[in-house]
């Protein structure tokens, strides 16, 4: 009978143990939806900006055709991946949109009635407060990935994760190269 009592004892403080790191494990996984949400509501905030920083460009600098439909392209690219939840794509294509806007800005420093433009000053400063607020999200959801996949490789809680089908979240990650890259700093005096 002691035996018996010993042994529904153990399984019940196994089963109590799976409950929890199962909880555990939806936590965190909600914890990454709601990063990935974060992320989503400053994607689209700057979606929008995009457009209104382009016509203000535009009256400027009818000429910069290429730049326009660049920003727009990988505008629309960045839209799509990030609606089909592709965390991969929507990186590579964050990416691009980051390389188009640069154009647009470098086309911008050419026309010094456009930088004083109060219209154009608000929206690139409306920008540049979104892109902080985008790579602060990046930052959010990234360290909720780190922690869920953690959780999820780590001995025994793997054996709930695998028995449940809790899959690995991807970072969110830069894929460009030239980004990650080091940047040469030349304090020399040649002109």
């Amino acid at each position: 009978m002691i035996v018996l009592i010993i042994v529904l004892v153990v399984l019940a403080a196994l089963v109590m143990w799976a409950i929890g790191v199962y909880n555990g494990l939806v936590k965190l996984r909600n914890r990454v939806k709601e990063a990935w949400s974060d992320i989503d509501v400053q994607l689209k905030r700057r979606y929008d900006l995009i457009p209104n920083l382009v016509n203000a460009v535009k009256g400027y600098a009818s000429h910069e055709k290429d730049v326009f439909e660049n920003v727009t392209k990988a505008r629309n690219m960045a839209v799509q991946a990030e609606q089909a939840g592709d965390v991969a794509g929507a990186a590579r294509a964050e990416n691009m949109l980051s390389g188009a806007l640069k154009s647009l800005f470098a086309v911008a420093e050419a026309y010094p009635d456009l930088k004083a433009n109060q219209n154009f000053l608000d929206l690139q400063a409306q920008l540049t407060d979104t892109e902080n607020k985008i790579q602060a999200a990046r930052r959010f959801y990234n360290g909720n990935v780190r922690d869920f996949n953690t959780k999820q490789e780590v001995f025994p809680a793997n054996l709930v994760a695998g028995m449940f089908g809790f899959e690995a979240a991807e970072f969110f990650e830069v894929e460009d190269e030239a980004q990650r890259a080091v940047p040469e700093v030349d304090f020399s005096s040649q002109a």
